[in-house]
């Protein structure tokens, strides 16, 4: 059996921030693939998990947020999309410090024109979240322990 490394395993942790019973999605194009994900990112060398939290979602949004719980955290083998890594993802629900709205453009994004690094957010109604909405299964399956939670 080979140990987990920071050669073989990844650490992502992401935000759930609900609001007007919408939930906030990031969608992205990265490494030449349109993703729609929970805002988040890979945590660095030196940092816990809600240091990371917060610094993705100042890099992203330019938003203080607070970890207001633990949601989720993964219990079984992923495999990266991007590599051979194990991902281990760690979600949390969250609140904005000051109650701005991080959506600035509501228009239809065309898929075959974007550029790398392509990201928007917009807000999904929690009554029509599904979890077919997401590109990756274990966004998938929180999106469905989401709708479960609050239905």
């Amino acid at each position: 059996m080979v140990a987990l490394t920071s050669n073989n395993l990844t650490v992502r942790v992401y935000g759930l921030l609900i609001r007007n019973n919408a939930v906030l999605v990031s969608d992205e194009f990265r490494m030449g693939m349109f993703m729609t994900k929970f805002p988040g990112g890979g945590m660095e060398l030196g940092e816990g998990l809600h240091d990371c939290l917060k610094r993705e979602w100042m890099e992203e949004l330019g938003l203080e947020i607070d970890i207001v719980s633990h949601f989720y955290t993964t219990d079984y083998y992923v495999k990266s999309a991007f590599d051979n890594r194990q991902l281990l993802s760690v979600y949390y629900l969250v609140a904005m410090k000051k109650n701005e709205d991080p959506i600035t453009d509501e228009s239809e994004i065309i898929k075959d024109n974007l550029l790398e690094n392509f990201q928007r957010f917009r807000w999904i109604a929690l009554q029509h979240l599904n979890p077919t909405d997401f590109t990756f299964e274990i966004d998938k399956k929180v999106a469905s322990l989401l709708v479960d939670n609050v239905t």
